[in-house]
């Protein structure tokens, strides 16, 4: 039999989008430590020396009092801020969303590099050979058994052989690999022509 199984396209679509979800989340983290947290601390900055000016004057108790709130609109109006009283982005701050961001972005090009290294993989079966997804060989007639327990949940199904007198296992993944179920279902022919009684006798003639 001549089957090449490579990479299926639900496999590829899942960890893309595992790949995207994750770039994603470390470009948000990235972007407010190097742009959004700094520009928010520089408001913030502001905001505290407006507050101080205000209670200066005796207008205010403390941030949270409502003269405040309306002095610091009146200044975000005019330098085109919003409106919302800024967070203070302390030192630390910033280089803990530059530790995560980094470290997340550095994983998900990472786990890309591993998508693409699977993409060079495959599952292959030529004439009594096949050829694993990890390189190994085993000869068709050599399986003994399938074990199907992970098929109907994962698509995966092991061939059990035998090599050096120990069972050895060869992993037939459907679902990563497209096109592995033919192997199985040639190899199960295989195991059930082998089990059932020897068809030559069934030729012969009997005694005169």
């Amino acid at each position: 039999m001549e089957v090449c199984a490579r990479i299926s396209k639900e496999w590829r679509n899942r960890m893309l989008f595992l790949f995207f979800m994750f770039f994603c989340m470390a470009g948000w983290f990235l972007w407010d430590g190097i742009i959004a947290w700094p520009a928010e601390n520089e408001r913030y900055q502001a905001f505290s020396q407006i507050a101080d000016e205000v209670m200066a004057n005796d207008l205010a108790v403390d941030v949270e009092d409502v003269e405040v709130r309306l002095a610091w609109e009146r200044y975000a109006r005019a330098e085109g801020y919003s409106s919302k009283i800024p967070k203070e982005r302390t030192d630390s701050d910033l280089s803990q969303q530059l530790w995560i961001g980094g470290v997340m972005m550095a994983g998900s090009l990472l786990f890309l590099g591993w998508v693409l290294w699977n993409h060079t993989r495959s599952i292959r079966a030529e004439g009594d050979i096949i050829t694993g997804a990890s390189g190994e060989t085993v000869h068709l007639d050599s399986i003994i058994s399938i074990d199907r327990r992970k098929w109907r949940k994962k698509g995966i199904a092991l061939g059990i052989y035998e090599k050096a007198g120990k069972q050895r296992r060869l992993v037939l993944d459907d679902h990563k690999f497209a096109g592995a179920e033919a192997i199985i279902l040639e190899a199960e022919r295989r195991i059930e022509v082998r089990s059932s009684p020897d068809s030559s006798n069934s030729d012969k003639l009997p005694d005169q």
